[in-house]
């Protein structure tokens, strides 16, 4: 048996539109801190990871070029008997004054 009580819908009604006010606050509120997130995060000035790896990449492959190069120089040395002294602590030393000056090692 169904009755008809007026308190009683209008406190399923008032509860139903506290739900979508609710539901409705929180993707308001969602928004917002996603967009504060993605300024913070632009502030920052930092690199999406897509770059990030692509610099990566062109990095590796700099040292691999790097690295057969000299390989190469060292043998183009060898076989013309020039190579170099290995560097190491030059005659040219810093001053306690932060400027250059010729000295004894």
């Amino acid at each position: 048996m169904q009755t008809d009580n007026r308190f009683l819908d209008g406190m399923a009604r008032f509860l139903t539109d506290a739900a979508g006010a609710a539901q409705a606050f929180r993707a308001e509120m969602e928004t917002m801190v996603k967009a504060r997130f993605e300024r913070l995060i632009s502030d920052l000035d930092l690199v999406q990871r897509d770059e990030f790896e692509a610099v990566k990449a062109m990095a590796a492959r700099a040292r691999v070029e790097n690295e057969k190069l000299a390989a190469r120089v060292a043998k183009l040395e060898a076989a013309l008997g020039t190579a170099k002294a290995p560097r190491g602590r030059s005659s040219v030393r810093e001053a306690p004054s932060g400027k250059r000056a010729k000295g004894n090692l």
